[in-house]
């Protein structure tokens, strides 16, 4: 089965097709434009260098955060329209598990995802090392992330909340990706579709874990 993989919740929008859970063909792009510029034009070119056609695809799968609000956005509102019009089921995937599968570490005992999200606020979630979610996703102070480390061991962080917090999280050097990737989202959608777990177009929702910008200022101005 070929499924159609999106990742906006960055600044990167990454696109692939894999064949089940392997990758056929990822494409990344970081131009400084928006996703609603970029996603569709990106999606074609990887329909036309694999040859394939959307009539090929069984399943589309696409991460729904935690990250950028209007990337999110942007992503959900495409996935449901392409996948509507083929008549196929989704998958959604955060984008902190999306990031565990950055790490092949055989030592590795715990991986924890980090996306920042600016004054000093992290997006955190912790998996083992076959990236089983151990605890409910966070969305904290980096120093309040650091204790509810405490009762791991050997942990392993990934994401640009690690890159931003690197100094606290006391990681002298990085020897993996760092970057949300579609290609591993189609690592979590296939295992999802395996289990059954799988939507709807019209049931696939965001994953926000706190208010935007706007809704929190609105909040405390109220």
């Amino acid at each position: 089965m070929k499924i159609l993989n999106v990742s906006t919740s960055s600044n990167i929008a990454s696109v692939s097709i894999s064949e089940n859970d392997k990758c056929i063909l990822e494409l990344n792009i970081n131009n400084n434009k928006t996703h609603s510029e970029t996603l569709i034009p990106l999606i074609d070119k990887l329909f036309h260098e694999t040859n394939l056609k959307l009539s090929d695809i069984g399943l589309v799968a696409c991460d729904v955060g935690p990250g950028s609000f209007t990337g999110i956005r942007i992503g959900i509102s495409s996935v449901k329209a392409i996948a509507e019009s083929i008549n196929v089921s989704v998958v959604d995937v955060s984008s902190l598990e999306s990031l565990a599968y950055n790490i092949h570490v055989k030592n590795c005992e715990t991986i924890c995802s980090l996306i920042d999200a600016r004054n000093d606020q992290v997006y955190c979630g912790i998996f083992d090392k076959n990236y089983n979610l151990l605890e409910d996703y966070l969305a904290d102070d980096i120093n309040n992330v650091i204790k509810a480390l405490q009762k791991y061991e050997n942990v392993i962080f990934v994401g640009d909340g690690a890159i931003t917090h690197k100094d606290l999280l006391e990681i002298k050097d990085f020897q993996y990706d760092n970057f949300i990737h579609a290609k591993n989202i189609a690592k979590c959608a296939y295992n999802k579709f395996k289990n059954n777990n799988t939507k709807t177009a019209d049931s696939l929702v965001p994953l926000y874990l706190r208010k935007s910008q706007a809704e929190r200022m609105k909040q405390k101005n109220g």
